[in-house]
């Protein structure tokens, strides 16, 4: 299985260093090939703007979404990107590892997925039609592919527990599980988190990095969040509203995953 971790921390020797080091070794061994994209070692440009398109487009104003759709279709990309969309194109499997900052992720693994996600790669593919919306949630140039968070925290578990006072981790990453990961059509696993990290020792790294390892040696067989897919039947289109018929009188990110 070819596996691409795009890992975002400014610190080496941080827990998060560690961990990355610790997921390289364990899937090599495990007979994985591995490709790292460190996007604070490679001094990762994290700002979308019309030089990404190395043709220019004199003239004309900044439309971010022509702008990558002109570049990816010309072949007129930087080459940063196009180096790391054919990453994406050889992976089987994708892991976004990052601390999760005012409850998200790093600007520069944000600013990884708004230039590499160009129009007519990552999105704004497929027909649209009265009965298919393009090739999304779901479906894709992602599909068939899979995809896991690898996310710490400072918080406790608690914190991020349904009734916690950060709100539930699973609505937190919902953003980026559902919008950036399923979208274009990763088969998405649940998202491995560890909290408390500036009370973790030594004692305490052998415990997360072997829960990190289970979960790293199970995922071709761990099953995926069940999120309902766009053109399946669930969502009403044009609107895509979830039919009144499911989880009726309910709203939230819940609805959106089939449950038993």
């Amino acid at each position: 299985m070819n596996v691409l971790i795009v890992y975002a921390h400014p610190e080496p020797q941080s827990l998060n260093g560690s961990l990355k080091d610790f997921a390289v070794q364990r899937l090599q061994h495990a007979g994985h090939a591995v490709q790292v994209s460190d996007l604070y070692a490679m001094k990762w440009k994290a700002v979308l703007d019309a030089g990404d398109n190395t043709a220019s487009l004199s003239g004309a104003r900044f439309d971010a979404s022509h702008n990558s759709k002109h570049a990816f279709a010309a072949g007129t990309q930087s080459e940063d990107i196009a180096r790391e969309q054919d990453k994406l194109r050889w992976a089987d499997t994708v892991i976004l590892q990052f601390p999760l900052w005012w409850f998200s992720m790093p600007a520069i693994l944000k600013g990884w997925i708004d230039r590499v996600y160009a129009c007519g790669f990552a999105y704004g593919v497929g027909e649209h039609s009265d009965t298919h919306w393009g090739d999304r949630y779901g479906e894709g140039s992602m599909a068939g592919k899979r995809a896991m968070l690898v996310v710490t925290t400072g918080g406790w578990e608690s914190h991020y527990a349904p009734r916690g006072i950060n709100g539930a981790i699973d609505d937190i990453l919902f953003p980026i599980q559902h919008g950036v990961l399923f979208y274009p059509g990763f088969d998405v696993l649940p998202a491995h988190v560890i909290h408390r990290t500036s009370k973790i020792d030594g004692a305490g790294f052998e415990r997360v990095s072997e829960a990190l390892g289970e979960r790293l040696d199970n995922l071709m067989t761990t099953a995926p969040i069940p999120f309902r897919k766009q053109n399946a039947g669930d969502y009403s289109i044009p609107a895509l509203t979830l039919r009144p018929e499911l989880a009726p009188d309910e709203a939230g990110f819940g609805i959106h995953v089939v449950r038993d």
